[in-house]
């Protein structure tokens, strides 16, 4: 199958045809860093979503999945950073939808073609004078320069902004697809398709439909933004959206090589932004996969990888470059899995750690040249089944406790 495509320098949200963004500075943030980005296209998107599966949806994805569920065409995306809109009852809904009406007024469009995204300090009622200024703002500054400001715009506790962009060659011609995301904290986040934040936009100008796209979605979501974990702590706002305006001209059907080829190239954007969000987690001193072999099952093996991965004990090891596989041991023994601890192997980095459940021998000093790496695998062969699964995490640090201790937007 060709799979031929090539990464944009500085690509972005707005490198596909047909798509503007903007970032601007309206007031959220006492700092004064810009704080509400705006995604527009003239020409009407066909559109998938996926959302946090935590009860207490804020109300801009709960408008969100309302827009959604109407299938009309989307035109723009205005997002804020400084304020999530969550736990803000009946007039948290106003607002989103009254957010969404004031977009549409700066744009000359319809009101059901706008999405709307929030992050930041959770149970704040918004404040739409700020609003209208961003919105106002952003509208006057949308620009096909202007996704790398917009990703900007989004930032809270991330240190730096995450955008990409590719270009994909298909037998019926070139497509790009770009894309933006934040998140550094409360990052676990376990989406569900139509049901400090991970928020993330995708744009291409590829001709696809909602159907086609919610497969496209399904597909990159599963091995992606579910597959990262910084502190098992899931967002009320968490949200992924993908958008189609067809600018290109290419259509790409669903049952087609050219349709396996876009979805995989989708996954690549969203696994090089899970990929930067881990990298950038807060405090983060490492980037860690866990990989489970050979478990009972995929929900086995799926328990084993995120008790690793989360647990805070085998996260500090990890910060203090410290080999301690006991710790390990011990989250894949209270994972509620069943299977024989003698038959168990682990390896950091290919070197063996465990052996048959017991120590492999292995001297501490190579164990912990490994652990003193920016990056490093962890594998856990369960010699119990054929199922295989993979996490990525991070470490937890003293500037995790002090950002999370202090945090205010």
């Amino acid at each position: 199958m060709n799979n031929k495509f090539f990464w944009i320098e500085d690509g972005s949200v707005s490198s596909p045809a047909g798509f503007k963004a903007a970032g601007v500075t309206a007031g959220f943030k006492k700092s004064g860093a810009a704080d509400c980005a705006m995604i527009y296209s003239e020409l009407p998107c066909n559109a998938a979503g996926a959302f946090t599966s935590c009860v207490f949806a804020a109300a801009p994805v709960r408008v969100c999945q309302e827009q959604l569920a109407k299938h009309t065409p989307i035109h723009a995306c205005f997002i804020n950073s400084g304020n999530a809109n969550a736990c803000t009852g009946e007039n948290g809904m106003a607002n989103a939808r009254k957010t969404c009406e004031m977009v549409a007024e700066a744009l000359n469009i319809s009101a059901d073609s706008v999405l709307v995204s929030s992050t930041g300090r959770i149970g704040v009622q918004m404040p739409m004078e700020v609003v209208r200024k961003g919105v106002t703002l952003s509208a006057a500054a949308l620009s096909d320069k202007g996704g790398i400001d917009a990703s900007k715009a989004i930032m809270t506790t991330d240190t730096v902004n995450k955008s990409v962009a590719l270009e994909l060659e298909l037998p019926e011609g070139k497509v790009r697809i770009g894309a933006m995301t934040k998140g550094a904290g409360m990052i676990d986040p376990a989406m569900k398709v139509l049901h400090a934040t991970m928020l993330c936009y995708i744009t291409t100008d590829a001709d696809v439909q909602n159907a086609d796209l919610q497969k496209v979605m399904n597909k990159g979501i599963e091995s992606s933004f579910n597959r990262i974990t910084i502190d098992g702590d899931m967002s009320t706002n968490d949200t992924t959206i993908l958008l189609a305006n067809g600018a290109s001209g290419v259509k790409i059907a669903y049952g087609t090589e050219s349709f396996e080829i876009f979805a995989n190239a989708v996954l690549e954007v969203m696994q090089a932004l899970a990929r930067k969000m881990v990298m950038d987690g807060e405090g983060a001193t490492k980037f860690i996969e866990i990989k489970i072999a050979n478990a009972k099952n995929y929900d086995d093996a799926k328990k084993l990888a995120e008790a690793v991965a989360n647990s805070l004990l085998c996260k500090t090891a990890w910060f203090g470059c410290d080999p301690n596989w006991g710790r390990v041991v011990a989250a894949l023994g209270y994972a509620k899995v069943d299977f024989d601890p003698d038959l168990v192997n682990i390896f950091y980095d290919g070197i063996p750690v465990v052996r048959d459940g017991g120590d492999a021998g292995t001297p501490e000093e190579d164990l912990a040249g490994v652990m003193h790496q920016r990056e490093f695998t962890i594998l856990c062969d369960m010699n119990a089944g054929d199922a295989d699964y993979w996490v990525w995490t991070s470490d937890v640090s003293y500037e995790y406790v002090k950002i999370n201790a202090d945090y205010h937007t």
